[in-house]
């Protein structure tokens, strides 16, 4: 329980400042489109159910509008919305209109045709501009009332990355450096063997930081110990290709370090976003389980070493939540998620909480990176006193977690 490692006398406190940015939250990542909707049976009335999508403040026509009812003196239908107005075109003779340009629209005609040869024409505009967000049509007939969606966007335009003719046009190797060089060198010695000309990345906050020099090296020096995502940040911010792979310093490439059969299945199902191999031989994939839970209490994180089930078309592969620490990841996938800098030594799980929903992420065992043999330096009292987590580093992740991930528990 996360509220355990938050001083009592600052918990109150706390959670009142939570809630009010849990609701922040969720007035940028909601909208009425969420609201759900039921078709009633057996209604007169015709209407988009799914897929009106309209630019901000564009008039946009409503498709497939209309009524089908039996012979009336007269026939009177009413729209209405909430965030925009709605216009048709000047009416033939016989049809009233009233409210054109106002957020209700009331037509009346005693003829059936000539009122569903109007309704065809009716628009849409928003009046507040918003880059993404809705609206909800009330449309009336009678007794009869339908309430359908409209999606508020302004398109995006496309990102595409050159991805060239060989493999390092389209992957650059990423790192993060502490005080190990001899171990980065046999990493990139053993990059070399296999892949002579792609680009290799390297953050480095290491205390009195050595000269890495090399083809296709880009050593990037931060100050010092500012921590492991910190460095995963700046290096990944430096990636100019499609793709990037992610190792320890201390791994070592083998002739089974094969990027191609990452890219292939990353280029086959361009939803996936990360796919990690296995290390050492161990195949270290898991699922998160989430459950929103009461709105002051905050939600509920289970963490299993398991997968969901095998990726389709690649039985060798599983399809995951989060993945073992070499991986290979869209670039502007995982720019979106970030990796937090607050979180200085021991982190991975992070970056795929905070993806979690947005990373669509796979294991694929069989490419395989090996780890180098541990060596003195891993029980060096310097760099033991900032490669592992003291408690007061625990308990700062657990009231991280608290806030910003708007949680009361988390299980590993």
């Amino acid at each position: 329980m996360l509220k355990t490692s938050i001083p009592k006398n600052q918990y109150e406190e706390l959670l009142q400042r939570r809630a009010k940015e849990f609701q922040r939250y969720k007035a940028r990542t909601s909208s009425v489109l969420s609201r759900l909707l039921f078709a009633l049976p057996n209604s007169p009335l015709k209407y988009p159910i799914q897929g009106y999508t309209v630019r901000p403040l564009t008039a946009t026509l409503i498709p497939g509008l209309g009524i089908y009812a039996g012979e009336r003196n007269s026939y009177k239908v009413s729209l209405s919305v909430s965030k925009g107005v709605l216009t048709t075109e000047t009416p033939a003779e016989g049809v009233t209109v009233k409210g054109a340009g106002e957020k209700e629209l009331i037509l009346e005609s005693s003829s059936l045709v000539i009122l569903n040869d109007l309704l065809t024409k009716v628009s849409y505009a928003s009046t507040v501009y918003s880059i993404n967000t809705g609206d909800l049509v009330t449309f009336q007939f009678e007794n009869h009332t339908a309430v359908f969606p409209i999606a508020i966007k302004q398109p995006c335009l496309p990102v595409l990355y050159d991805m060239g003719t060989d493999i390092s046009s389209q992957v650059t190797i990423t790192t993060k450096t502490f005080l190990r060089y001899d171990k980065l060198n046999i990493l990139l010695k053993s990059i070399r063997q296999f892949y002579r000309n792609i680009t290799v990345i390297i953050a480095d906050d290491s205390l009195e930081p050595e000269k890495v020099t090399g083809e296709n090296i880009q050593h990037y020096i931060m100050p010092p110990a500012q921590g492991w995502f910190a460095g995963r940040n700046l290096a990944i911010s430096q990636v100019t290709t499609k793709y990037f792979v992610w190792v320890d310093d201390d791994f070592q490439f083998t002739k089974d370090t094969k990027l191609e059969k990452f890219m292939e299945v990353m280029e086959a199902i361009p939803e996936l976003d990360v796919v990690g191999g296995s290390v050492q031989g161990g195949q270290l994939s898991f699922i998160l389980e989430y459950e929103e839970g009461e709105e002051m209490d905050g939600g509920c994180l289970k963490r299993k070493m398991t997968n969901f089930h095998p990726l389709p078309g690649y039985p060798q592969c599983s399809l995951a939540s989060g993945v073992v620490n070499f991986f290979m990841a869209r670039t502007d996938s995982a720019l979106k998620v970030g990796f937090d800098p607050k979180l200085l030594r021991v982190a991975h799980s992070e970056f795929f909480m905070d993806g979690l929903g947005s990373l669509l992420v796979a294991s694929c065992p069989d490419v395989h990176i090996e780890h180098q043999p541990k060596t003195r330096l891993n029980t060096d009292p310097l760099y033991k006193r900032f490669r592992y987590p003291q408690r007061d580093d625990t308990m700062y992740k657990l009231q991280l977690h608290f806030f910003k991930n708007h949680l009361k528990c988390v299980k590993y």
